[in-house]
Parts: structure tokens; sequence; C-alpha cells
């Protein structure tokens, strides 16, 4: 038997099939300098190159970034295969998914 969910993969899902979630390195990046990206989700065993890019772009950008557990969980989130990055392009869902997965944004 499965573990519950936890709470931010379920709105990951809500905001996927609200159709605020982009995937894919690629996509994530245009959305990213396009400046549509909320926040940006990244897999805990993406590769170094990844992480770095995604990571670089983030900064530069300034669109927060938040570690997840593993590709499987990431896109299995959103009804996916593996994802190694996701970005949200919706506010909402931007700032309540920081909220879950961010210890050090609880106010």
């Amino acid at each position: 038997m499965t573990a519950k969910r936890e709470p931010w993969v379920s709105l990951l899902g809500l905001a996927y099939r609200a159709r605020k979630v982009v995937s894919g390195e690629e996509t994530v990046l245009q959305t990213i300098r396009k400046q549509k990206a909320k926040v940006v989700l990244l897999a805990g065993d993406a590769s170094e190159r990844t992480r770095k890019t995604i990571t670089d772009k983030c900064r530069f950008y300034r669109v927060p970034l938040l570690i997840v557990t593993d590709r499987a969980t990431l896109g299995s989130a959103i009804g996916k295969r593996e994802r190694v990055v996701a970005a949200v392009t919706d506010q909402g869902f931007g700032e309540k998914l920081i909220a879950l997965l961010d210890p050090s944004n609880r106010g």
C-alpha cells in the first residue's frame, strides 16, 4: 500500500488540470525567460547540468525554486511519466506551493 500523498502533490495535480503547469526543461526555460513562471519545481535527482541550468536561470529572473523528492513523484503529480522540472504559471498556486514546500517561508 502506498503512503498518503503529500499535500503539494495534490495541489500540483490540481494546478496541472487547471492548465497552470508546464513541464520539460526547454518549455520551463522558455516560461522563465518570458517571466510567466511563478515557481519552478526541480526533482532532487536531476542531473548536475540540469540543476545548474535551472538554478542559474531562476536566480537571474528571480523565480522561486523548490526542490522536490524525485522525478517519479514530480511526474506522477501531474499524471505524466517521470519529470525532472516543472513550472507553475499561476500566482495563487505558486504561493500555496511555496507555503507547503519551503520551510523558511513559514510565517
